[in-house]
């Protein structure tokens, strides 16, 4: 699990808005995971331990599900240690990758969107044929992907993620310096989307991505049957 290490987000006006990790996005994965059994990595760039958006854990932006709150802020606490010293991503073995997940939130537009050490990465698990999962604004990750020769390592794939139309929604699509959705689609990205807020999760030979928060839950449970399928092969 590639995590943003950034708390901020830098908008088109040179401000940096707090930000981070969408809570539930690694929250709903991570528990997923574990409980499907698999051992779960949290990495992120030079081993800084990640931020929740603060904006995640409000219930305003759970669908005021106060409980929903408490229950995502629970699971964080439990897996605070995990947190509070992720592995480098630098350091990580793509030898030892079953598959590599990155949740959302506008941290990853600031870091991962641009990382060396990510890009390196997935192009290797890609050509290796390993799962490669993101959601929401997890997809800015992909495109740090570049092949020697430039190209985007994701060309022609069929991706969704956090739309122009739900940025537009939560009020960010006139400040942004750049939209995802139009990120995606310029690099050569086939963009699929479903309704707004609603789940709704793409699967392309070995890359699986979600639009939102709501496609976390279904999303993860793709990766582990995807996992399974191909243990079992």
């Amino acid at each position: 699990m590639v995590v943003s290490a950034s708390n901020y987000w830098t908008l088109a006006d040179g401000t940096r808005h707090p930000s981070g990790y969408w809570t539930e996005e690694l929250v709903v994965p991570h528990r997923a995971f574990r409980e499907g059994g698999l051992n779960v990595v949290v990495a992120t760039p030079e081993g800084i331990a990640p931020t929740a958006d603060p904006a995640s854990l409000t219930p305003e932006m759970n669908g005021g599900d106060e409980a929903k709150v408490a229950e995502m802020r629970a699971y964080l606490d439990k897996i605070s240690a995990e947190l509070a010293k992720p592995a480098r991503l630098e350091d990580v073995d793509p030898a030892a990758v079953d598959a590599l997940f990155i949740p959302g939130g506008h941290g990853p537009m600031e870091d991962l969107a641009r990382s060396e050490a990510l890009g390196a990465l997935l192009v290797r698990l890609l050509d290796d044929g390993k799962l490669v999962s993101a959601v929401c604004h997890g997809p800015a990750g992909l495109l740090s992907a570049r092949r020697e020769d430039g190209t985007w390592a994701f060309n022609g794939y069929r991706v969704t993620a956090f739309t122009n139309v739900e940025e537009g929604q939560v009020g960010f699509a006139d400040k942004a310096s750049w939209l995802l959705e139009d990120r995606l689609r310029s690099e050569g990205g086939v963009f699929e989307a479903g309704e707004p807020w609603q789940p709704y999760v793409v699967v392309d030979r070995t890359v699986v991505t979600g639009q939102n928060p709501a496609s976390s839950e279904p999303l993860a449970a793709k990766v582990i049957d995807l996992l399974s399928v191909k243990a079992s092969s």
